[in-house]
């Protein structure tokens, strides 16, 4: 009975520690966003969604890693024209798009129609 609770207390510890982030020294992540306008609703989605991955294969070049995963996470929508809405409004937003690698947040721009901003946690060894 002793044993099991011990090793009950190693599995959780070991679980814990992966998710703070005190893996194996060469495993990473890191939260990437990438923003795209257009014209057209699909066109900001698809190339923003298109943005994070590009961004992710540069992550995994930069860092060396073999491979990388991504997972959806949500970011804060960015603006391109800060000094003109430093902020995004809650009114502006007109949907969030989730899949298995990307969280998007699209909203009406000040210049151009629409802009989308998708964020994913990249983890790479």
């Amino acid at each position: 009975m002793l044993r099991a609770s011990k090793m009950t207390v190693v599995v959780l510890a070991a679980a814990g520690f992966a998710l703070l982030g005190h893996g194996p020294a060469s495993a990473g992540c890191q939260v990437i966003s990438a923003t795209h306008s257009a014209d057209t609703k699909s066109e900001a989605l698809k190339s923003s969604q298109a943005l994070a991955v590009e961004s992710a294969n540069e992550l995994k070049r930069s860092k060396g890693w073999k491979y990388v995963t991504m997972s959806a996470r949500r970011v804060k929508p960015d603006p391109f024209w800060k000094a003109v809405r430093p902020v995004v409004p809650k009114d502006v937003i007109y949907g969030s798009f989730v899949t298995a690698r990307t969280y998007t947040t699209c909203f009406t721009g000040v210049v151009v129609p629409y802009v989308c901003t998708s964020g994913s946690a990249v983890c790479g060894n």
